[in-house]
């Protein structure tokens, strides 16, 4: 995984990526909020487990550290990703679209 810091993409960047026609049709809905996520299952936890936790516990899940994770914006898959490091902030690198 590179180090290297990607543009953040905010209204700004969507409006620059998209062609005029496209940009006035998705400009009223530019500000609206969503809930981007990242899922890691953990498949063999049990509630006994997560009672046992504290500051420190390390899960293990039986993904592939070079397994890309599933992104998600309000619940609809909408690509792939990797965790990734950047100035000492882990962050989520898009590597596929769906």
């Amino acid at each position: 995984m590179s180090a290297a810091a990607a543009p953040a993409v905010g209204k700004e960047n969507v409006a620059v990526a998209l062609p005029d026609k496209e940009e006035a049709r998705w400009r009223p809905a530019l500000d609206l909020s969503c809930q981007l996520t990242t899922d890691l299952a953990l498949p063999s936890c049990k509630v006994k487990d997560f009672l046992k936790l504290r500051t420190g516990s390390v899960l293990s899940t039986s993904w592939g550290v070079t397994r890309d994770i599933p992104v998600r914006v309000n619940g609809i898959l909408i690509g792939w990703a990797e965790l990734e490091a950047v100035n000492n902030v882990l962050c989520v690198r898009i590597t596929e679209l769906a």
